[in-house]
Parts: structure tokens; C-alpha cells; sequence
């Protein structure tokens, strides 16, 4: 199982009082212990919000690319929908050529919609600009000389896209939420799932991991081709008490703040006691409980690949993210990887 960590690039403002150019050295510095520490994976996602600095995630990425050695860097995600599809492969195929072959793409249609006002695109076609846009992406990844027509962009004709990645076929992942066709087209495509559970219990996700596999196995691909990651609010302390301590603030003030925006209700203690116990969705805790509670998580969808923590929108300071980071490496890693051993 790969381990690592997502952002969103969060501003830190409030108590912290950090400028945008503080939090941004901030997070460099974050990714380059996350590589240190031996990570194996660092993703940035994008949003277009004034609490967030992940509007252009690959330029972020080549940032951390010239600081890093080994970890690899992905979108988490690229809202394709909203996006050019050679922009997007352009852009990061020179992340790939920065990194000396350690990009990798994360795509999807966006749980937030600011990017489609934004870039003029009407959320009615939501879903049809994604599919038309994923097509053209994969074509432009597999081909140089890309001909090719569609509704919502002009067409082409023979026409060569550049820079190509180091790599010959640049990773993509499709980001899915909980839409039972979108698991479909990741697996009918052969494409690498991830799957966002940001609430509830993941075990709920299995049927439509399931569906995923089923409908890669129908296309044609071979098991080991459908791989699943999952990415979840996450938080690794000295000890479980430290661990909830720093965390449960600030994540319920983000949900607070979240359900105000999208009608839900907020978070009660209990119900983040619930989420943090065996069966719920948040990876908060020390080493061991954390290490226990992945490969249980990957036990309950049949086996996951990689697993991603998000977890710097719960308030948390750099300093406790930046442990964080370091205890994910030194020790759930290794706790990890001993109990998947052969």
C-alpha cells in the first residue's frame, strides 16, 4: 500500500494570521519532509476559493519537484470538466519532465463548482463535459498527433501535442465521489480508482468498489490493472488522546462552516466519536491505532493500493502538521508494511 497526503493548499488564515506567501513556503516545506520522511505520494488539489491556494496545482508541484527527491506528485484532483485537456496534459507533462518521471494526474468533476462560473461552463452539462474532456485527455496521453472532434471544445486535426511526459503513459486516476456510473467508467476505461470518503463509514463504498472491478473485468483488464486508492480526513499524533485533541476543533468548525454552505447539519461529538471508532471514515490517532485502522479500511473494499490523509483543513498548525507528516513516514508506514509482508 503507497501512503501519503493531499492538500488543498489551505490559506491559514484566522488564528494563525500567516500571509499567502507564508502558508505557500509553508506547504513547500511540508511536501519536502513529506519526501524525507519517505512518503510516497503528495497531491494538491484545486479550488478557487480565497481559503485555499490550489487554484494552478502543477505549478505548486514543480515548485515542491525542484525540493524532492523520490515521493511522487499528483492533482488531487484536476477538475477536468472546467479545464483545456492539452492545458492540463501540457502542464503536466512538464511537471513530469521537472521530476525526472514522478507526475501523476488525479482527475474529476469537482464536489465544489466555483470552476465552472469561473471558466463560463454550465453545470448542466456537468457530467458531458467530463466524459468528452477524459477522452481527449487520454487521447492526447497515448498519442502525439491528436485528431479529434467534440462539443465543447474545437476540434483537431493532426495535431501533435508537446511537451510529452518522461513517462510513457502519464498516470491517471479518475477521482470519484459516490455516483455508481462514475465507478463504472473508471473501470470500463482501466483507469486507477480514487475513491473520496469524507464521511460516514468507508465499508458502505464496497459495492460500488465492487461495481469498479466489475465492469474492469468485463472490459478486459486484468485485477492487478484496477487499482483503488482512498482518500480520507486524516490526522496521526504520539497518541490517540494528542491526536483528537488537536484535531476535533478545527474539524468541527470546518463542518460547521461547511453545512452552512450546503444545508447539512454540524458536527456533534458524538458523532466524530463514531467516525474516529473502528468502522468510521476518520484516520485520526496515534501510530499504531492509524496503521490498524488503514488496513482495515483496505480489508473492508477488498484491498487498496494507496491510501492518501487529508488533513490540513481541521484548523491544525504547520508544526503539527509537519509531525504529522514525519510519524506517517518513521512509523505507521513501517507498521504498515510489516503486517502486509508476505
Amino acid at each position: 500500500m503507497e501512503i501519503g497526503v493531499d492538500s488543498f493548499a489551505s490559506a491559514m488564515y484566522g488564528s494563525n494570521e500567516l500571509s499567502s506567501v507564508d502558508a505557500m513556503a509553508q506547504l513547500l516545506d511540508r511536501i519536502a519532509l513529506a519526501d524525507e520522511a519517505g512518503l510516497d505520494i503528495f497531491g494538491i488539489g484545486e479550488h478557487h476559493k480565497k481559503e485555499f491556494l490550489d487554484s494552478a496545482p502543477a505549478v505548486i508541484l514543480a515548485a515542491a519537484a525542484a525540493r524532492t527527491k523520490r515521493i511522487r506528485l499528483t492533482s488531487a484532483v484536476a477538475v477536468l470538466s472546467t479545464a483545456d485537456p492539452v492545458r492540463v496534459y501540457q502542464s503536466f507533462a512538464t511537471l513530469d519532465l521537472i521530476s525526472k518521471g514522478r507526475a501523476e494526474l488525479v482527475v474529476g468533476r469537482g464536489s465544489a463548482i466555483e470552476a465552472y462560473p469561473l471558466f463560463g461552463f454550465d453545470l448542466d452539462d456537468y457530467d458531458a463535459l467530463f466524459a468528452e474532456k477524459l477522452d481527449l485527455l487520454l487521447r492526447i496521453r497515448d498519442e502525439e498527433f491528436i485528431t479529434w472532434s467534440g462539443k465543447f471544445r474545437p476540434a483537431m486535426k493532426d495535431q501533435p501535442v508537446y511537451p510529452r511526459a518522461l513517462q510513457e503513459k502519464l498516470p491517471v486516476w479518475l477521482g470519484v465521489g459516490g455516483t455508481p456510473q462514475s465507478f463504472i467508467r473508471a473501470g470500463s476505461l482501466g483507469l486507477p480508482l480514487m475513491v473520496a470518503v469524507i464521511g460516514g463509514e468507508t465499508e458502505r463504498f464496497r459495492p460500488l468498489v465492487d461495481l469498479y472491478r466489475e465492469a474492469g473485468a468485463r472490459a478486459g483488464f486484468k485485477p492487478e490493472q484496477l487499482k483503488v486508492g482512498l482518500h480520507s480526513p486524516g490526522y496521526v499524533a504520539a497518541s490517540d488522546e494528542v491526536a483528537v485533541t488537536d484535531y476535533y476543533p478545527g474539524y468541527a468548525a470546518l463542518w460547521t462552516k461547511l453545512g452552512k454552505e450546503r444545508g447539512w447539519p454540524p458536527v456533534t461529538r458524538t458523532q466524530f466519536d463514531h467516525l474516529i471508532g473502528p468502522a468510521g471514515v476518520l484516520v485520526v490517532g496515534g501510530p499504531q491505532l492509524v496503521a490498524e485502522k488503514l488496513l482495515r479500511h483496505s480489508e473492508a473494499l477488498g484491498g487498496v493500493d494507496r491510501f492518501t490523509f487529508q488533513m490540513d483543513n481541521a484548523g491544525l498548525t504547520h508544526q503539527q502538521l509537519m509531525s504529522s507528516i514525519e510519524l506517517i513516514g518513521t512509523k505507521v508506514i513501517p507498521l504498515v508494511k510489516e503486517k502486509l509482508k508476505p
